[in-house]
């Protein structure tokens, strides 16, 4: 859309201005025409409703002094876009939405410590009568590992898509998680369930001092502060503890070390894999099985296994399967 305005100017020229100063004739303007839609050759119309911005002003050079010089300033206008405007409501849908997430990830936490508590305290009575770590540890992934391939072969869970470049990349993962297991076992084989929990409760003050020193990650003030409470609670749980044993305690303190290298393999490792937690846990675990089979073997063996087994039934009976 083009509208101009006209004015004149003084056909003297310049060295005459203080001269000739009374005769300048005033700047007359023309009024803007009105232009209609139709008489637009436009593929879109224009809205009355809708405000003009200008955009360019376009000045033509004058003509010869001698001639009546003609000024016309040319004025580029558009018409406002119908652009949606940003603005941020948040509906009672997308509050609804939101609130039911953390519902679902508070009763993720919940089921998680309970299923943890049960897990624990049955893995102890296990233990109890069948003193042998090793094997528990290695049973403990392959019943995980089974009941994921059925749900994949049910079609209960999805199957994951991943290639040899995916196993490389959860070796390490895999490798540290195989030895945070096993070490948590052996802890809980010799001391109380409670106190292997009090020692693992220490992992995020190993996880700040791995990080600090090990990777050069900085934190502030504050939460080295925050691990006093922790480092302080697990040193008087652990001198205080009635039936103390070091192999318990060191059994802690490496699961806990072999946890946090894990979680550092699997943050650096996995960026931009596409696979699912559950199914990430369920390769990961298939893996430590593969990794601790071998281990368990060559430390307890099948005959202190068979032996084992035949006392545990002799004195609990079948209800120890």
């Amino acid at each position: 859309m083009i509208s101009s305005v006209r004015h004149a100017v003084s056909p003297f020229p310049s060295s005459g201005f203080l001269t000739q100063r009374r005769s300048l004739a005033k700047p007359r303007f023309w009024p803007l025409p009105i232009i209609r839609n139709e008489q637009l050759n436009l593929n879109h119309s224009v809205s009355p409703q809708k405000p003009i911005y200008i955009s360019s002003v376009e000045t033509f050079s004058p003509l010869p002094a001698a001639k009546i010089q003609k000024r016309e300033v040319v004025c580029n206008a558009y018409e406002a876009a119908d652009r949606p405007l940003k603005i941020n409501i948040e509906l009672p849908d997308e509050q609804a939405a939101e609130a039911a997430q953390r519902i679902k990830i508070g009763l993720y936490f919940a089921t998680w410590w309970a299923l943890n508590v049960v897990f624990n305290i049955y893995n102890k009575k296990v233990l109890n009568a069948f003193p042998y770590p090793w094997l528990t540890s290695t049973l403990s992934l392959a019943a995980g590992s089974l009941m994921m391939m059925i749900s994949w072969a049910t079609r209960v869970a999805e199957t994951p898509k991943v290639d040899l470049e995916f196993w490389k990349m959860l070796l390490p993962v895999a490798v540290a998680h195989t030895i945070g297991h096993v070490a948590a076992t052996v802890s809980m084989s010799k001391v109380a369930v409670s106190f292997t929990h009090i020692i693992k409760s220490g992992e995020p003050a190993f996880s700040v001092l791995v990080s600090r020193f090990l990777l050069g990650d900085t934190f502030p003030l504050s939460v080295y502060l925050s691990l006093l409470p922790i480092i302080g609670g697990c040193s008087l749980a652990a001198l205080t503890e009635l039936n103390f044993n070091m192999i318990g305690f060191m059994g802690a303190i490496i699961s806990n070390l072999a946890f946090v290298f894990r979680n550092i393999f699997s943050k650096k490792g996995m960026k931009g894999k596409s696979v699912s937690g559950m199914n990430y846990y369920a390769c990961l675990s298939m893996l430590s099985l593969l990794i601790l089979t071998p281990f368990a073997i060559a430390v307890e063996g099948p005959q202190m296994w068979a032996a084992g087994w035949q006392n545990a039934v002799s004195h609990i009976g079948p209800n120890f399967v």
